[in-house]
């Protein structure tokens, strides 16, 4: 973390499927990156920018970011002085299950809108991190449905299909199946484009395209989200690096710390204690 930048990545075991992140940063830049899930941030100090495949928003206080799922995204400051912000990520099966709950909508919901000014959506989203820090389950719980439920009220619509349909499409869902299943040994480009019998630049294009991201941008992103799930199951972050393709921790560390906001360790320790400290109140 740089100077005067802070940050704490946890989960709060009575809101199952969401993580939460609270931050100072200044001169942190997230890379192109994505998520499993959605993104609910409010900025409480600052600007921060997000780069989208639309354009880049300029989020203040008083905005809520909406970012659907698999989005790729950059995130930067705005200003000097950088950005302040709460976040929440939710997993899909959450906004899906409170969308059914709650709305009419049909299919996978999500929003078309990416920044909004709304002041309520925004002090329910502190709310939920407030009452989660307190320990207090029954308010964070309720006031995260109700958020949600109120975003995807005024702002949420119907996602489409993704499904691949054209021949480009295919052979970059074949190739992303290619690179999971051979992650801390991936081809090169030629050799994954040789074994799809298309070109690197095809399928590069096809790839970007589809994804939004370069295929090795990509691995990197999909790396550290399996690095994630390894330290959560309780894996040290050197293992983690081995099991995933890093050549060592410091290369994990690195590309951890970009994309998630948090070095590795403290990601593992702040997750660690949440846990731990679930597990003695209720004994």
């Amino acid at each position: 973390m740089g100077k005067g930048e802070q940050a704490r990545y946890w989960s709060y075991e009575q809101l199952p499927g969401v993580d939460l992140l609270r931050a100072r940063y200044i001169g942190h830049t997230f890379p192109r990156h994505s998520h499993e899930g959605y993104v609910f941030g409010t900025i409480t100090h600052g600007v921060e920018d997000v780069g989208l495949p639309g354009g880049t928003v300029h989020a203040g206080p008083g905005t809520v970011v909406m970012i659907n799922p698999e989005v790729p995204h950059t995130a930067r400051a705005g200003v000097p002085e950088g950005w302040e912000y709460a976040t929440l990520y939710p997993s899909a099966q959450v906004v899906a299950d409170i969308a059914a709950e709650t709305t009419s909508l049909r299919g996978t919901p999500g929003f078309a809108e990416t920044d909004v000014v709304d002041f309520q959506a925004a002090r329910l989203l502190r709310e939920v991190h407030r009452a989660a820090e307190e320990g207090n389950a029954l308010a964070a719980d309720s006031m995260l449905r109700i958020m949600v439920a109120r975003l995807l009220r005024v702002h949420g619509q119907t996602l489409p299909s993704l499904a691949p349909s054209s021949a480009g499409a295919r052979d970059a869902a074949r190739a992303r199946a290619v690179l999971q299943e051979r992650m801390a040994d991936p081809p090169s480009l030629e050799q994954l484009a040789t074994s799809l019998s298309t070109s690197p630049f095809a399928l590069l294009r096809a790839f970007k395209q589809q994804y939004g991201m370069p295929p090795h941008t990509w691995l990197t992103n999909e790396r550290v989200r399996r690095a994630r799930h390894l330290l959560d199951a309780g894996t040290t972050p050197a293992e983690a690096a081995a099991a995933v393709g890093f050549s060592d921790q410091p290369h994990l560390n690195r590309h951890f710390t970009r994309i998630v906001g948090v070095p590795p360790g403290a990601y593992r320790r702040d997750r660690a204690r949440t846990y731990k400290t679930a597990g003695d109140s209720s004994s």
